[in-house]
């Protein structure tokens, strides 16, 4: 804006000295070229330090976004940005694993075996282990197998709908588990004989079942697809 009140102060000189036939010299035209640049409106049109740095971020942006990158250089970083998005989900997979339905949001989750039971498998384990210690063998039992139905529902593992016998249960987790197939027939075994037969439950067949809980819980499922207790067998 400067140089352009310099060049307009100069058109002025010189279109004066065409029709004055006193013209200034180099001095008094430039103290008139400098007089009249100092009018406040030449202070005006300058661009405030708010304008210049609206300007710097939207130069920012543009740079940014540009797309006139060089040959071969766009679908090359279409490609990393895919590689990069491919890698994360598998790292995010591998550290957290695929995701898990929680107890809550399963539907029928209350149901066990015929009972509505609302009890987390931990609560379970807790009052199973209660009973143990007193001596009250059979529903500590019982309280056991359920514990171990329903870690394998709250892991996604089984799904144990309403109304689904032990056995089939059992079936079913044991597609999961195979290394644990026999174990698991038997802890639907020990449930039958001291739940429906009424058989009088022992310290040796709580431990028994609480080993197979304990051994299934710590064991990885067969992936990928999920059993289902009410699945023929």
């Amino acid at each position: 804006m400067i140089l352009t009140g310099f060049a307009a102060a100069s058109s002025v000189m010189s279109v004066a000295a065409a029709f004055d036939p006193v013209a200034p010299d180099g001095d008094d035209a430039r103290r008139w070229a400098e007089q009249e640049l100092s009018d406040p409106v030449y202070a005006e049109a300058q661009p405030t330090a708010l304008d210049r740095v609206a300007e710097a971020i939207g130069r920012f942006f543009s740079d940014l976004f540009r797309t006139d990158v060089g040959d071969g250089w766009g679908s090359a970083l279409a490609v990393i940005a895919t590689i990069v998005v491919v890698v994360l989900i598998v790292v995010a997979f591998l550290i957290w694993g695929r995701p898990r339905i929680t107890p809550r949001s399963r539907a029928g989750a209350s149901d066990l075996f015929g009972e509505d039971d609302r009890r987390s498998a931990d609560e379970l384990r807790r009052d199973a282990a209660s009973r143990a210690a007193a001596g009250d063998w059979t529903p500590a039992i019982i309280l056991r197998f359920r514990a171990l139905a329903r870690a394998v529902d709250e892991r996604g593992v089984v799904d144990n709908p309403p109304g689904a016998t032990v056995h089939a249960f059992a079936r079913a987790a044991g597609r999961a588990f195979p290394e644990h197939r026999a174990a698991l027939d038997e802890a639907a075994a020990a449930f039958d004989d001291v739940r429906y037969l009424r058989r009088p439950g022992t310290a040796a067949l709580y431990v028994r079942v609480g080993d197979v809980d304990d051994a299934v819980s710590a064991a990885r499922p067969v992936p990928p697809r999920l059993s289902s207790a009410g699945a023929p067998a």
